[in-house]
Formats: C-alpha cells, sequence, structure tokens
C-alpha cells in the first residue's frame, strides 16, 4: 500500500442516462417531480430535468474507492457545492487531488471536483477520507 503524496490526482468519468435517476429513486426514494416531471422541471429555474445531487456526487464515491485513495476507503466527512445541474445525457468527470496526507494515520484531504462535458464545475468542495489499512493490503495483494 502506497501512501497518497500531496499533488497525486485521479479522474473518472461518466455518461449520465434517466436510468441512473431510476436507480438512484429505487435505492433512495427521492421522487422529486424535477427529476421526472418534465413539464414541471422545464417551468422551474432549472429548466428541465435534473439528475439527482446523489446521483453526482457518487462519481466520486466510486473514485475514491478505486483510485485514489482506493479500496478501503471512506469518507470521513465532504463539504461540496452544487454549483450547476446534471442532466441526462450529461457526461461528468469527477477529479480528486491529494491537499494532505497524514503521516500517522491514513486519513488523506482531497480537493474534489465534477465538471460536465462542457467543462462546466457543477460540484466542488473538499473531502477527507480514511483508508482501512487492512483492506487496501489485501487488495494490492490480491490483484
Amino acid at each position: 500500500m502506497t501512501t497518497p503524496q500531496i499533488g497525486d490526482s485521479a479522474r473518472r468519468s461518466r455518461s449520465i442516462t434517466t436510468r441512473d435517476i431510476a436507480l438512484f429513486t429505487e435505492l433512495t426514494g427521492d421522487r422529486n417531480p424535477i427529476h421526472y416531471d418534465e413539464e414541471l422541471a422545464r417551468a422551474s429555474r432549472f429548466g428541465g430535468l435534473v439528475v439527482q445531487g446523489g446521483v453526482t456526487s457518487g462519481l466520486l464515491n466510486a473514485l475514491v474507492a478505486e483510485q485514489l485513495p482506493g479500496p478501503g476507503s471512506v469518507f470521513l466527512e465532504v463539504s461540496w457545492r452544487f454549483l450547476a445541474p446534471v442532466r441526462p445525457g450529461d457526461e461528468i468527470t469527477a477529479e480528486a487531488t491529494v491537499l494532505e496526507a497524514r503521516a500517522d494515520k491514513p486519513v488523506t484531504r482531497l480537493a474534489t471536483v465534477i465538471t460536465n462535458q462542457d467543462g462546466v464545475t457543477v460540484l466542488d468542495g473538499t473531502a477527507v477520507v480514511w483508508r482501512d489499512p487492512a483492506v487496501a493490503a489485501g487488495a494490492v495483494s490480491s490483484v
């Protein structure tokens, strides 16, 4: 297991679909009409359907768990601002950059950002992540 270094970064992209909205609703029960009712959504300040924020931020879950810091990682704290809507059909890219890596424990502070296909920042903030050493070591040895 390698310790993340300040400046290390990783990126991950995903095309968002209406199926993502339906799956998130199935998991959470979030049936807000802004996600489903095209007529109401068009009349809103967003001007159209909006994907749930959990679908958007979920890309950071995958990035942290799979890439940086990697397997065994869990969020301890997040501070995210949702700056622009994500819509079905958008391709979003999550990026995390190490701001701080503790030497005394497997805790990393990350700058986090998600942009859409037009380069618009849709989410911005920071996250503090803890990586379980046993899981991290097992993930390395099983690869």
